[in-house]
């Protein structure tokens, strides 16, 4: 089996696949006569149309609730969102992982990259990203999800040739 050792999520090890949502280090200024802090434009979302549509697609806000997974977490299928961003960020402090691949085409084991995110810290997956669904650690954990809903068919799975475990340092 092929394996792999995830890394702590930062900023630049992350941007071939998209952004990450944190108030630590983000643009910020008072609104609201002082009264509130806002962490201005910590990801930018898309909701392409497919081609051929009309204009029926739409950013949407959801919530997911992710049921856990322990270390190692073994891996066998990958997805991506040809049409729109998703991005999700965590409201309960807990840390997950986030599996990434860095290829256009189905993804292999060895294109596969491991992130521990912390409970303060978001994603928002690029435009046609590979990456593996939702995984919570230790116990049960709410995300604010952002991504498209309408025509077209915007998720494409794929399992892996090899299954892949990923492992903490």
């Amino acid at each position: 089996m092929h394996s792999i050792v995830a890394k702590p999520l930062t900023a630049d090890a992350f941007a071939p696949f998209g952004s990450v949502i944190q108030q630590a280090g983000a643009p910020h200024f008072p609104i609201n006569a002082g009264s509130t802090e806002r962490y201005h434009r910590l990801a930018v979302t898309q909701a392409c149309q497919a081609e051929g549509e009309d204009n029926s697609a739409q950013t949407i806000i959801s919530l997911f609730a992710g049921q856990p997974f322990d270390l190692p977490v073994t891996i066998e299928l990958m997805e991506r969102h040809p049409l729109g961003t998703q991005a999700f960020m965590p409201i309960d402090g807990h840390d997950w992982l986030i599996v990434v691949a860095a290829t256009d085409s189905e993804p292999q084991p060895d294109d596969l990259y491991a992130f521990f995110a912390t409970g303060e810290q978001g994603v928002n997956y690029a435009r046609g990203v590979w990456h593996h669904p939702l995984l919570a650690l230790n116990t049960v954990s709410r995300f604010v999800v952002v991504d498209r809903e309408g025509a077209g068919n915007n998720l494409h799975e794929c399992r892996l040739s090899e299954a892949v475990l990923v492992q903490g340092e």
